[in-house]
């Protein structure tokens, strides 16, 4: 028995047990959980490749030849039916995105999709598109880099685009704007929107309201010069944010033209026509003021909210963004869609998977029966 294949086969196990039950806790299991999760429990098909490439090999160099050597073998069906569970869970995220959308929204929100499945199976990792060009580093305030943003346009620059603003993650003390969320930008660019990643200031060098402050200029500067690369002037501006930029996407719209949170641009536009929050945490900020807790600003104006939430996230237990749901529902007029996705960890929106692939389809659902409902309003 070759002793790669074992190690192969072991690892396989390993990635497949936290996959299917991720720890939260002691720290070094956990982050060593969390780590493995992050990749394979949205591409697992590379575990599988690599599981069935090694016991291709170990037949092919004849290590395979005792009754122990096809015990391993047999031993491999069993993280190879483990990671077609994980892969049947993120396969799942269409009908429940579907369901979501459309009790919500009414039914016939949700348009039939069909995935990308050359980009799934073959190319998870690679998230550029051919038609999009992304313009980096472009400062949109005085804090350095911390206060630079890059746009994602289609090269053609088609006019009369919505817009999409999307803030990073990483506890507010860490991560940058060119991590996250990347399938989803480029994918609505190629479509003809002009989105917009930006880095904010971090702790413990700033605390809130720094990070809303950067929100909201963020989105000031997107209404001033979005228009610039194809958007329209009075163009439809979607706020988003994974993680902790869920937390700022969220409080950026439940606080819209508060001069407190726009010192020195008091008379900017940061409204925003809709919120999306990915993995948010969506309670109170680090300093346990009530007033940084989206729940405790919900109100009867809130724009439309869509929250999208893994029921195996390791980092952020579903009660934190139900909290909101519930809280936006209570009072808000806008629609409020709740997609708790089976089987998602934390930070589900990394790579092209069937289950990223599907909520960004009902992101495109969502934004288009807003912005439906918006123009009819108006």
């Amino acid at each position: 028995m070759a002793a790669g294949y074992l190690t192969t086969v072991v690892l396989a196990t390993v990635i497949t047990v936290f996959c299917l039950v991720p720890v939260r806790g002691p720290a070094p299991l956990f982050w060593f959980s969390y780590r493995l999760g992050l990749v394979f429990n949205e591409v697992p098909f590379l575990a599988l490749y690599g599981l069935a490439a090694a016991t291709a090999l170990a037949f092919a160099e004849g290590d395979i030849s005792t009754t122990a050597d096809r015990a391993v073998v047999a031993l491999a069906a069993v993280p190879a039916v483990g990671l077609a569970v994980v892969a049947r869970r993120g396969m799942r995220t269409a009908a429940v995105v579907g369901r979501a959308l459309d009790e919500a929204l009414g039914a016939g929100t949700a348009a039939r999709h069909r995935p990308p499945l050359a980009r799934i199976l073959l190319r998870p990792v690679f998230r550029r598109r051919r038609e999009v060009r992304r313009v980096a580093n472009l400062s949109y305030g005085d804090a350095g880099v911390r206060n630079l943003l890059d746009v994602y346009h289609h090269r053609d620059r088609p006019e009369g685009g919505p817009v999409l603003i999307h803030f990073h993650g990483g506890h507010y003390d860490q991560g940058r704007k060119d991590t996250q969320s990347l399938p989803l930008l480029y994918r609505l660019a190629s479509k003809g929107w002009v989105c917009i990643s930006a880095n904010y200031r971090l702790r413990p060098a700033f605390s809130h309201p720094a990070h809303l402050i950067d929100a909201k200029k963020v989105i000031a500067w997107a209404r001033e010069h979005a228009a610039e690369y194809g958007a329209h002037p009075g163009a439809a501006v979607f706020v988003s944010g994974s993680s902790a930029g869920g937390h700022m996407a969220a409080l950026a719209a439940l606080t819209a033209d508060d001069p407190a949170y726009q010192p020195g641009f008091e008379e900017a536009d940061t409204s925003v026509t809709a919120a999306i929050a990915l993995n948010g945490f969506l309670g109170t900020y680090f300093d346990g003021n009530p007033a940084t807790s989206p729940v405790n600003l919900a109100r009867p104006d809130a724009p439309p909210f869509l929250i999208a939430h893994g029921d195996l996230d390791e980092l952020v237990e579903t009660d934190n963004p139900r909290a909101l749901v519930t809280a936006l529902r209570a009072v808000s007029a806008s629609p409020v869609v709740y997609a708790e996705l089976p089987g998602a960890h934390h930070a589900f929106d990394l790579f092209h998977s069937f289950r990223f692939e599907a909520l960004i389809d009902g992101i495109e659902d969502f934004a288009a029966r807003v912005t439906r409902r918006e123009s009819s309003a108006g």
